[in-house]
C-alpha cells in the first residue's frame, strides 16, 4: 500500500480507502462488512469513510459493530463521518440538519455513539450551508478539535470560493481551518480537481478523499451490456443515479476505455481507479464494494497505475474528450 500525507497535514492516508455509501446496510450484512473491512485493513487500507445520512445512520452503526468486533489498535486506522443532511430523512425538524453549531455538535455526538468511537479522525461538512455563516461553522469545528472529539475537519462538495472563505475566517481568528475536501472525481467528473481547486491546492494545500472513482460503477464496465440485478443503478430510490450515468455517449466511451485496459492487461475498474490516484492532488480514492472479489480487483489498481504512462494518459484523454482547458493569462 502507498500512503500519502493529507494535504499539508501530518496525517497519512492509504492511497485507496473503503467507503460505506449505498453498500453498508442497504446491500450487505454485518458478516460481509466484516469480511470487506478485514480484507481492506489486511491490504494496508487505513481510512474508512462514513456519514450520518448513509442509510439514515444505519451505515455508521454497522461500521461501529465491525470495528468493535475487530478490536484493531485505534491508532492504526482512521474513520470519518460527515454532517449536513441529518439522519432522520423526511422527519428532520429545524436544527436537525445543516451546519449550525447546534447540529454539528449534536451530529458529532450521535456519530461517535453509532460508530462506538471516542473521537473521529476526520469530520466533514457534507455540503455547504447557505443559511449558516461560514464563521459559525469554522468556530464550531475548531472547538470540536479543541475538545478532542475530532482531529481534523474538512469539506465535501464545497466550491473553491467557499473553502477559501473558511480559511480567511480561520486566519482572521487564529482558528484551525479545513484541511481536506471530499469531491467527486473520476474520468467523467474532472473540473473541480483539475481546474477550480488548483489555486486552493497552491495556497492552502488541501488534501482530497475523492469519492465515486468508478462513477457509481459505470467505469467498471459492468453496465456495458445492461443493468445487472442487485447493482447500484437497480436499487430502489437510486433511479437518479442511473439517469445521471446510464447515457449512451458515456457507455460508448467506457467500451473504448475497456479495450485500452485490455491492451494493458488490467481490468476496466483498475484502469479507472489508477487514473484517479495518478493525480498528485488525490490523497486517497474511496472504494465501494459489496463482494470480496470486487474489492480485491479494485485493490489491484495500485499495481496498475505505473502502467499509465504519459502517452497512455493522452490516449485516455482522447477517448473521454473532457480534459479541462485552463485559462491563460
Amino acid at each position: 500500500m502507498e500512503y500519502r500525507n493529507m494535504g499539508r497535514t501530518g496525517l497519512q492516508l492509504s492511497a485507496l480507502s473503503l467507503g460505506s455509501w449505498v453498500s453498508f446496510h442497504k446491500q450487505i450484512t454485518d458478516a460481509t462488512a466484516d469480511e470487506l473491512m478485514g480484507i481492506a485493513y489486511d491490504h494496508g487500507i487505513n481510512f474508512f469513510d462514513n456519514a450520518e445520512v448513509y442509510a439514515l445512520g444505519e451505515s455508521e452503526k454497522m461500521m461501529g459493530r465491525v470495528l468493535k468486533n475487530k478490536n484493531w489498535d485505534r491508532s492504526s486506522y482512521t474513520v470519518s463521518s460527515k454532517a449536513f443532511w441529518g439522519w432522520r430523512g423526511k422527519e428532520n425538524k429545524p436544527n436537525q440538519k445543516g451546519l449550525s453549531r447546534k447540529h454539528l455538535v449534536e451530529a458529532c455526538h450521535e456519530a461517535l455513539q453509532r460508530l462506538q468511537l471516542d473521537y473521529l479522525d476526520i469530520y466533514f461538512c457534507h455540503r455547504p450551508d447557505k443559511t449558516t455563516p461560514i464563521a459559525e461553522t469554522v468556530w464550531t469545528m475548531h472547538n470540536l478539535i479543541q475538545q478532542g472529539k475530532i482531529l481534523y475537519w474538512g469539506t465535501s462538495e464545497w466550491s473553491g470560493v467557499e473553502i477559501m472563505e473558511a480559511h480567511r475566517v480561520a486566519d482572521q481568528h487564529h482558528l484551525i481551518g479545513p484541511v481536506v475536501e471530499q469531491p467527486q472525481y473520476n474520468l467523467f467528473e474532472r473540473n473541480k480537481l483539475e481546474n477550480e481547486f488548483l489555486m486552493v491546492f497552491k495556497t492552502v494545500g488541501m488534501g482530497t478523499t475523492i469519492w465515486s472513482p468508478l462513477a457509481s460503477g459505470l467505469l467498471s464496465g459492468k453496465y456495458n451490456d445492461g443493468l445487472p440485478e442487485g447493482s447500484r443503478f437497480a436499487l430502489e430510490g437510486f433511479e437518479w443515479l442511473k439517469d445521471r450515468w446510464m447515457q449512451e455517449s458515456m457507455l460508448t466511451k467506457v467500451k473504448k476505455l475497456a479495450a485500452l485496459a485490455a491492451e494493458l492487461g488490467i481490468s476496466m475498474a483498475q484502469l479507472s481507479i489508477a487514473w484517479c490516484i495518478r493525480n498528485p492532488n488525490v490523497t486517497t480514492a474511496i472504494l465501494g464494494a459489496t463482494k470480496k472479489e470486487q474489492l480485491l480487483e479494485n485493490l489491484g489498481a495500485l499495481d496498475a497505475y505505473p502502467k499509465l504512462t504519459d502517452e497512455m494518459m493522452k490516449r485516455i484523454d482522447g477517448i473521454v474528450g473532457n480534459k479541462p482547458v485552463l485559462a491563460e493569462f
